[in-house]
């Protein structure tokens, strides 16, 4: 007997298709990433969730993975009242102004060879790691690079859906109102 799927993969999997899409777009702005996964709906589990992404994030084209990485700001520059890029760059909170202002550098440096961001999967690293990645990724020939974006978007989507699958709440913080009526039956 297999175990039904966390609260927030049900109430993604029975929200609205435009909701839906609204929330995968908070995971990844790729269009054809968000429309592999939508389509693709209703989850058995998680795990069959992260399986379509990483499906999905491997047959990027390089403008699905370039409109991918758009949305992802620089490392050491959380957007504004972005409490997922904050929560995912911690590990620049606590770095000197002069670790910052390098790894500010570096970054420009990145994006003025590469023409994107220099994307890596933050959580769980400190501000020196996140510098010497920067560091030892800059001379890459650009096809490797987009390699090994490809691998650091993939594990971003990869804790965004798994933070989704366990708190998704629908399109107001409430579960779909139009998915059921008050009576809790399918409308």
């Amino acid at each position: 007997m297999t175990s039904p799927p966390p609260q927030g993969l049900a109430r993604f999997n029975s929200a609205p298709a435009g909701a839906a899409r609204a929330a995968l777009r908070e995971v990844c702005a790729g269009r054809t990433w968000i429309e592999a996964l939508a389509a693709r709906r209703p989850y058995a589990g998680t795990g069959a969730l992260l399986a379509a992404s990483d499906t999905a994030t491997a047959a990027l084209t390089a403008d699905g993975l370039a409109e991918a990485m758009a949305a992802h700001p620089p490392i050491g520059r959380p957007a504004p009242g972005d409490p997922v890029s904050a929560r995912e760059q911690r590990g620049m909170t606590g770095a000197s102004e002069r670790l910052r202002a390098e790894t500010l550098e570096l970054g420009l440096a990145y994006q003025e060879r590469f023409g994107h961001v220099f994307l890596i999967c933050a959580t769980g690293l400190t501000a020196e790691q996140l510098r010497d990645a920067v560091r030892n990724r800059i001379d890459n020939p650009p096809e490797q690079e987009r390699e090994i974006v490809r691998v650091e978007l993939a594990k971003i989507n990869r804790i965004r859906l798994s933070r989704l699958a366990e708190e998704y709440a629908g399109p107001s913080g409430a579960p779909d109102r139009d998915a059921t009526t008050e009576k809790g039956t399918v409308s």
